[in-house]
């Protein structure tokens, strides 16, 4: 059962989330929180899985909320799901620097909010895809890194192709469909690079793979 904590400041915004997710069969809602302090107390007392978090709220935002949640947790749990009604690139770019996994607009289907939730929860980050490449590139770009090391140097070649490939937007079944291998092999491969980069999950790899100009320079 993956376990769900929901922050919202609007109750009827919980209930209908509750609702959803519940629905689902395999999501159980553990607790809920109305703005960022309450929280981080929260996650701490329920130990959720994925945490849906929203971005603004009176008495606390839910991106320094993410970011305090992010720096306390033990492993990669929780994972946040940034859920949010604003599209400006700058709460994107926020809700990515505080450490979260993804983020998803709150005029999404219900069907695609549990989805997020379960690859949240299996170790996949997720970025809604209305937005996926114009705001990692942006992003990206906003933080390169002057005299940062070669990420030749860093991965092996076949590393290097795999992100390349995810940074396109491939999952793993379709990067080991594109180079013949096994899709176990990719994930081998894969969770080698994140730990030489300390990418957390696969948003924060495809992050590192603009930053690196992999994706532009390859």
């Amino acid at each position: 059962m993956i376990r769900v904590l929901l922050v919202d400041d609007q109750a009827v915004v919980r209930a209908g989330y509750r609702v959803i997710l519940e629905d689902a069969g395999d999501i159980e809602v553990v607790g809920e929180a109305s703005n960022g302090p309450s929280a981080v107390v929260a996650a701490a007392q329920f130990a959720p899985d994925v945490v849906c978090m929203d971005v603004r709220m009176p008495g606390g935002d839910g991106i320094t909320a993410t970011r305090e949640i992010v720096a306390a947790r033990e492993g990669d749990r929780p994972a946040v799901l940034v859920v949010t009604t604003f599209n400006p690139d700058e709460y994107v770019f926020g809700a990515l620097e505080a450490g979260a996994s993804g983020f998803i607009l709150k005029d999404c289907e219900p069907e695609d909010l549990v989805d997020a939730v379960r690859k949240l929860a299996d170790g996949k980050g997720l970025v809604d895809h209305a937005v996926t490449h114009r705001v990692i590139t942006e992003f990206a770009q906003r933080r390169r890194r002057t005299g940062a090391s070669d990420a030749a140097e860093v991965l092996t070649a076949r590393e290097l192709e795999i992100v390349l490939l995810l940074a396109r937007g491939m999952s793993n079944a379709e990067i080991a469909q594109e180079l013949f291998v096994e899709t176990s092999t990719v994930k081998s491969h894969l969770g080698r690079a994140m730990t030489k980069i300390g990418a957390r999950d696969r948003v924060q790899t495809v992050v590192w793979a603009y930053e690196n100009g992999i994706v532009e320079d390859r």
